[in-house]
């Protein structure tokens, strides 16, 4: 063997030798160190339980003390709550006998003032039964003397006091009506005008406009012309206002004078059939319509003088007469009404023996003031007085056309003709907008109303149901209760019925004594 082998032999040998050397050195360093190590986290460990244990000892003595210092406060507290409310209950005890007695004195003071009622109770039944015993004894004194027993005698004294009582109702009945009728005037007149104001949209609206038929809307624009030149032109010659609105193929002519409404119209007609509308041939149309409206006008009157026969009227009345025509009355055409009234106050003259052309003559001229009182002051009456004075009317006609409405007295047979003619001719079934058949049951249903109150023997509507003529049975109604009838079917017309204006209940009783001769 080489020396160099044994020399890396012995090399590798002594390196292995000195490895495991160092290595068993090195552990028995590491354990040393570890156990230093353990030893010193034993006793940090050790330290901080004990500090830990300490710590806790002094936090459990702190809790210890602060929940006997919270215990002593509650029951401080509690032991103050219950003194309170231990005082509260005494003073309580306190009042309750305070009350006990006091209500301990009441009970004694009502068993007193119990004794002392019973006592006073037993006197008023002694006296009672004394009573009692002396008005026994004076009512068999009274039925002695009157010859009359307690149950007649109550029965006579009904009957005198139904009697005193009835006629104090028909006399305070009466008393009040004539009180009502006294102070009635004024509030009527309120009532009258608040009536006309409501329901003048309506009868104006009737009344005082006109429609025209256009051929197409297209007519409308031209009627207005440029700048509404035309209808300005329109509106000024003829004093109308003329009304174009949505309405198709239609124009309203509203004016309340009616004859400056029927030019209107007719130039309106005419123009839109000649188809030029300029303000010229305005103008040139409407001189046309006025003559021609004038001469229909004067046509009318003279053919109402002539279908009346009378003549030696003046003309300037025949130009009011025709005027007429334009002119309505609750729906009646007042023309129509006068030529009625001339006719019915012919008949009645002639059968009473009158003088029969004046009657007819103060029938035709009774409204002719209507023909006015849209243009002038004062009412149809005042105005057909007026210009029947004017044109040197007989004082017999100016007193029929004054006296029509009951305003003035009559002064003749022929005012009182003229007022019944007018009357009738107002009153008559269709004259004025009512429908005939409802104008018949109205009658029917007022006389059957007054039929149903016991007593009524019959009862007749007249005057065009303004008036009811009832006849009581006079062995049932006697003359105060009359009244009383008559004001309870009063109130049953009122419930029941609808009419215009008023009512007038007659009652009529009649007493008859017959006897034959033998």
């Amino acid at each position: 063997m080489s020396p160099t082998l044994i020399a890396v032999i012995v090399g590798v040998v002594c390196a292995v030798i000195f490895g495991a050397v160092g290595f068993v050195l090195g552990g028995m360093h590491r354990k040393k160190v570890a156990e230093a190590a353990i030893g010193s986290a034993n006793l940090e460990a050790t330290k901080i339980v004990n500090n830990a244990i300490n710590e806790a000892e002094t936090k459990k003595k702190e809790a210890i003390l602060e929940a006997k210092d919270e215990a002593h406060r509650i029951r401080t507290e509690a032991d103050k709550e219950i003194r309170e409310r231990r005082n509260e209950v005494q003073r309580q005890e306190r009042r309750n006998i305070q009350k006990e007695e006091s209500l301990d004195k009441k009970i004694e003071a009502l068993e007193k003032k119990e004794e002392t009622l019973n006592n006073k109770l037993k006197q008023y039944d002694e006296k009672i039964t004394e009573a009692e015993s002396i008005k026994r004894s004076q009512l068999e004194m009274l039925e002695k003397i009157s010859g009359y027993t307690k149950e007649q005698a109550k029965v006579l004294l009904l009957e005198q006091l139904e009697g005193d009582l009835t006629r104090e109702k028909a006399v305070k009945i009466m008393e009040y009506e004539q009180k009502l009728k006294d102070e009635s005037d004024a509030l009527a007149r309120e009532v009258i005008t608040t009536a006309i104001q409501r329901c003048a949209a309506d009868h104006a609206a009737e009344a005082t406009v006109s429609v025209v038929a256009l051929p197409s809307d297209e007519m409308k624009g031209r009627i207005i012309g440029r700048e509404g030149r035309n209808i300005r032109t329109l509106e000024t010659i003829t004093g109308v206002d003329l009304i174009i609105d949505d309405t198709p193929e239609t124009i309203t002519v509203s004016s309340f004078d009616p004859v400056r409404r029927e030019v209107a119209r007719i130039t309106l007609e005419k123009l839109i059939v000649d188809g030029r509308i300029h303000p010229a041939r305005i103008e040139e149309m409407h001189e046309k319509s006025k003559k021609e409206v004038e001469h229909t006008i004067r046509q009318t009157g003279e053919r109402a003088v002539v279908d009346a026969g009378v003549n030696g009227v003046h003309h300037e009345l025949v130009k009011l007469l025709g005027r007429l025509r334009y002119r309505t009355s609750y729906g009646q055409n007042v023309l129509n009404h006068s030529l009625e009234v001339s006719y019915i106050a012919g008949l009645m003259a002639s059968e009473l023996g009158v003088d029969v052309k004046l009657a007819r003559r103060a029938g035709l001229l009774h409204d002719i003031g209507k023909a006015l009182d849209h243009e002038m002051e004062g009412s149809h009456i005042d105005l057909g007085v007026e210009y029947a004075k004017k044109y040197k009317e007989n004082d017999i006609v100016v007193n029929a056309i004054q006296a029509h409405h009951g305003d003035v007295e009559p002064k003749s047979i022929i005012a009182c003709l003229v007022q019944a003619a007018d009357a009738i001719s107002a009153a008559r079934p269709g004259a004025r907008r009512e429908n005939l058949q409802n104008y018949i049951k109205r009658l029917e249903k007022l006389e059957e109303i007054t039929k149903g109150f016991d007593g009524v023997d019959n009862s007749y509507a007249i005057q065009a149901g303004r008036e009811v003529r009832i006849i009581v049975k006079p062995e049932q109604v006697n003359d105060d209760q009359m009244v009383l009838l008559a004001r309870d079917i009063v109130k049953k017309i009122e419930e029941e019925l609808e009419y215009p204006g008023q009512i007038k209940i007659n009652l009529i009783r009649e007493t008859r004594a017959t006897d034959f001769a033998k």
